[in-house]
């Protein structure tokens, strides 16, 4: 099931990271609108927020699509992701079994003495870089909005009587 879910959000992720992409592009060249600068932190903040979600459902459509083919079918088992063709032989003689995680994201082998190994390095870098990429959303997002309240702030009209902040 979380194949069939993890395709085309992964698909709907990388088309937001696009439009960002032509987003943050039409604020910072010329011809932008007048409020450029908040603007363009805003949708680089999008940006940030797209690709860690791609980035995520990237990874997490690689473990559905390695559980998926456990056990379908002729020379499903042990996994076929833990025998793959990047595998040395000696690395997968002796696997029991599998376990799969989507948080963090991971597609570990289990041999019979009980060493573990990666079927793929790359759920490493997606743990790493999903994260960051929406610590960076974050960041933005909120300079966004502190420039934006900063700005309302110096042009709300002051009241009788007092002077301006």
């Amino acid at each position: 099931m979380m194949v069939l879910l993890a395709g085309p959000a992964f698909l709907a992720a990388a088309i937001g990271a696009v439009v960002a992409v032509v987003a943050v592009l039409a604020a910072a060249l010329p011809g932008r609108p007048e409020d450029w600068r908040r603007l363009l932190v805003r949708r680089a903040a999008w940006l940030a927020a797209t690709w860690a979600a791609a980035v995520y459902l990237w990874g997490a459509f690689g473990v559905a699509a390695s559980e998926s083919a456990f056990g379908d079918g002729a020379d499903s088992v042990p996994a076929p992701a833990c025998r793959d063709d990047d595998i040395p032989p000696e690395t997968a003689a002796g696997l029991s079994h599998h376990r799969a995680s989507y948080l963090p994201l991971a597609f570990d082998c289990v041999r019979g003495d009980g060493s573990v190994y990666t079927s793929d390095p790359y759920y490493g870098v997606a743990n790493r870089t999903a994260p960051a990429l929406a610590g960076c959303a974050a960041l933005l997002a909120t300079g966004a909005g502190c420039a934006s309240g900063r700005r309302l702030r110096r042009a709300a009209p002051a009241a009788p009587g007092r002077p301006r902040p």
